[in-house]
């Protein structure tokens, strides 16, 4: 049974740091694309990131600055996605997905496992 559990979310100041996890089960990671998305207040759900074989693809150009960073643990099935210098439009519910697919995909349309996701809200 395909099963992702998030952790990590909470309230945190801006400009801190969050680090969520994605724990896996029912299917090794590592052989099939895995996304982190959120949600906002108001807003539809967004592809941040997804990373299939060691294989990143980055929908946001927080990757490019440095401020959004993907790792995993492959030993252990998790993937997580570190965030810093938060700011309040961070605030949103953070899911992690997969389809069992080997293609990563920035369309939600696309996965149809999903974790309950945790929430991050930034504020001072």
């Amino acid at each position: 049974q395909v099963q992702l559990v998030e952790s990590g979310g909470g309230l945190v100041q801006p400009g801190g740091s969050l680090r969520l996890s994605c724990a896996a089960s029912g299917f090794t990671l590592d052989n099939y694309a895995t996304a982190w998305f959120r949600r906002a207040p108001g807003k539809e759900r967004e592809g941040l990131s997804c990373i299939k074989s060691g294989i990143l693809s980055t929908y946001s150009t927080d990757f490019a600055t440095g401020r959004f960073t993907i790792s995993r643990d492959n030993a252990k099935n998790l993937l997580f996605l570190q965030i810093n210098s938060l700011k309040p439009e961070d605030t949103a519910v953070y899911y992690c997905a997969t389809d069992l697919r080997p293609r990563c995909s920035r369309y939600e349309r696309e996965y149809h496992f999903w974790g309950q996701g945790t929430q991050v809200t930034v504020s001072s």
